[in-house]
C-alpha cells in the first residue's frame, strides 16, 4: 500500500535528507587514496550521531540476506553495483566509488547514494558517472502529479539505454517514508503511461545503476549482499529521496553543492 504524506511529514522528511546530505558530503570529502572504506564508514556515523540521526542500514535484514547490514553505508567499488559491505580495502587512485546511505531522524527516513572517482580519473568513468547524474535527472523530472511510475522508468532507461549502458534488472527505486523501503517499486527501465499514477504526497527513492560495459548481467558476491558485474566492468549508482508536490518534484536529499 502507497502512503501519502502530509505536507508536514514531507518537511520532516526533508530534514532527514538534509543530514544526509552532509553525510555523503563528509564521506565524499574523506575519500582518498589509502582511505579504507571502514573508515569512511566512521565518517557517516559520526555525521549522523551528531545531528541524533540513525542509521536505517545498519542492521537492515531483508529476506534475500543471510545476515543483518553490518554499516551504515554501502561502499561499492569498481565492479560492485551497489550493497557492497564496507571493509579494509584501501582506495587506490583511479578506484569508481558508489556511496549509498540513509538517515532516520525523528521517525522518518531519507535515502541517497553518489557516485564519484578517487585521484586520477578514466575518462570512461567520468562519462559513466555523468551519464548516472543525468538519467536522475531525467527520473526527477518525470516524478510529476499526473505522470506515472512508467514515466520515470522510461525517462530513466531511456537515458542509460541511449548511452550504451546496461540495467541490473530486478533492481532500481522504491517508496520511502517511515520505513526504508515502501510501496511502490520504481524501476529503472520501464513503459511510458503505465504503472500506478503519481500523486501529490508520494515519497520515492528514485535510484539509476548502470553498468559500463552495456551489458545487464550482475551476480551476488560470496559476502552475500554485493552485487558485480559478470564481466567485471564498472558500474555507477547515484539516487535522491524525491517528494511528489502539486508544484513539482521536491527533492529531499540534496546536497550543499546542489543548493
Amino acid at each position: 500500500m502507497v502512503e501519502l504524506k502530509t505536507d508536514v511529514s514531507i518537511d520532516a522528511m526533508y530534514g532527514a535528507g538534509q543530514v544526509l546530505g552532509q553525510a555523503l558530503t563528509a564521506v565524499r570529502e574523506a575519500a582518498a587514496v589509502g582511505v579504507s572504506l571502514l573508515e569512511l564508514d566512521e565518517v557517516a556515523r559520526g555525521v549522523l550521531r551528531a545531528a541524533g540521526a540513525s542509521s536505517p542500514f545498519l542492521g537492515y535484514r531483508p529476506a534475500f540476506a543471510a545476515t543483518p547490514f553490518p554499516a551504515v553505508i554501502c561502499a561499492s567499488v569498481n565492479d560492485a553495483i551497489v550493497h557492497g559491505i564496507p571493509t579494509s580495502y584501501r582506495l587506490r587512485d583511479g578506484d569508481l566509488v558508489s556511496i549509498d546511505c540513509g538517515a532516520e531522524l525523528d521517525g522518518w527516513v531519507g535515502d541517497s547514494a553518489i557516485s564519484f572517482t578517487v585521484g586520477r580519473p578514466r575518462p570512461a568513468d567520468v562519462r559513466l558517472v555523468e551519464t548516472a547524474e543525468r538519467a536522475l535527472a531525467a527520473g526527477i523530472a518525470a516524478a510529476v502529479v499526473g505522470n506515472r511510475i512508467g514515466d520515470i522508468a522510461h525517462a530513466v532507461g531511456t537515458v542509460c539505454r541511449e548511452a550504451g549502458y546496461g540495467i541490473p534488472q530486478g533492481f532500481g527505486g522504491h517508496g520511502v517514508g517511515r520505513r526504508m523501503h515502501e510501496d511502490p517499486e520504481v524501476p529503472n527501465e520501464g513503459r511510458p503511461g503505465r504503472g500506478l499514477p503519481l500523486r501529490h504526497g508520494m515519497a520515492l527513492a528514485i535510484e539509476p545503476m548502470l553498468i559500463g560495459s552495456g551489458r545487464d548481467g550482475y551476480h551476488e558476491a560470496p559476502d552475500g549482499w554485493t552485487l558485480r558485474t559478470n564481466d567485471g566492468s564498472r558500474a555507477a549508482h547515484v539516487e535522491h529521496t524525491v517528494a511528489i508536490t502539486e508544484s513539482g518534484p521536491r527533492i529531499l536529499t540534496e546536497r550543499n553543492s546542489e543548493n
